[in-house]
């Protein structure tokens, strides 16, 4: 004798509808600029900083950050090793992140962070103070261009755009509410 649970799953199984491929997702153009990326991501609260390769990220993080009590990234030495087991309470004390992003979105000021990237999934939001390292050559124009490269990128990862912020408190802009107080994009 079968299970109510059995007949339904069985029932589910003849009734399953054939797969039918995924729509084609036109081609919906748009400016790829980093000007247009810089315009938006600022409009939002971010800001962007050129520098000229990998090289300058230290001299450039020492003048932006003078005050950072603890930094987290696997661009440069000497910072706090972050994993996927590191905890929230070592993960608290870090004051700035520095991430390698892998692609900008020009539409929305977005950048794709790739759980690979992040150390740690908690790391981009807990963070008081966000770095995005990006090659410009990496900026697409709209968000259905993203995705259609996210196949290639790994599996989680998170769009991230501007600071945190929230106007749900009284009407009032709070920003790094939830999240990251500030957003800087190093554009190389």
């Amino acid at each position: 004798m079968s299970s109510s649970r059995e007949k339904i799953l069985a029932a589910a199984r003849a009734n399953k509808p054939d797969e039918k491929p995924l729509p084609i997702v036109p081609d919906f153009g748009g400016d790829d600029s980093t000007e247009r990326f810089t315009q938006v991501l600022t409009s939002i609260g971010g800001q962007v900083v050129w520098i000229d390769g990998p090289e300058q990220l230290q001299p450039v993080l020492k003048q932006l950050y003078p005050e950072s009590r603890l930094s987290a990234s696997p661009l440069f030495p000497g910072t706090v090793p972050v994993d996927a087991l590191t905890s929230t309470e070592v993960l608290a004390d870090v004051d700035l992140a520095v991430l390698p992003g892998e692609m900008g979105v020009a539409e929305n000021g977005c950048i794709w962070l790739p759980e690979a990237n992040m150390l740690h999934r908690a790391l981009p939001t807990i963070t008081q103070h966000l770095v995005l390292v990006l090659d410009h050559r990496r900026i697409v124009a709209t968000m259905h261009q993203a995705y259609a490269q996210l196949p290639s990128t790994g599996g989680y990862g998170a769009f991230v755009a501007g600071p945190s912020k929230t106007a749900d408190i009284e009407q009032s802009l709070v920003i790094g509410a939830h999240g990251a107080r500030s957003l800087v994009v190093l554009l190389y």
